[in-house]
């Protein structure tokens, strides 16, 4: 069976407000999510871990980000790879806007996915 493209647009899908500080929109399927995530500056997102590979793309703004014990800054335009596997933790240094990309390895977070991918668009 040949699965079909499928097309979503970012304002057609539901806010979810993490915290005061958080804020993020997700889309999935099958393990695999695109999240677009808004950080206040100040915002912190405590060590934690995925089972897949994660890539994180600073559209606007500038983190800190710790992996495992390696602290790095990394600010708007640059793309930043988290094995999988890897614990890590985000402060946001000014008012941050990050897409990332992941494809989880097992069953496990699948409750980390996000809410449910909105219906694609109409044909």
């Amino acid at each position: 069976m040949t699965r079909r493209a499928t097309a979503f647009r970012w304002d057609e899908i539901a806010l979810d407000k993490v915290t005061e500080m958080v804020a993020r929109k997700v889309v999935g399927r099958a393990g695999q999510t695109v999240t677009q995530t808004y950080l206040k500056k100040g915002a912190l997102v405590p060590m934690h871990a995925h089972t897949g590979d994660q890539w994180i793309y600073v559209l606007q703004g500038a983190i800190t980000l710790v992996v495992r014990s390696e602290s790095m800054t990394v600010r708007e335009g640059a793309i930043v790879h988290v094995p999988g596997g890897s614990s890590h933790q985000a402060e946001a240094l000014d008012d941050t806007f990050v897409i990332d990309f992941r494809q989880e390895t097992g069953a496990a977070e699948s409750k980390e996915d996000g809410p449910p991918s909105p219906p694609p668009l109409s044909e």
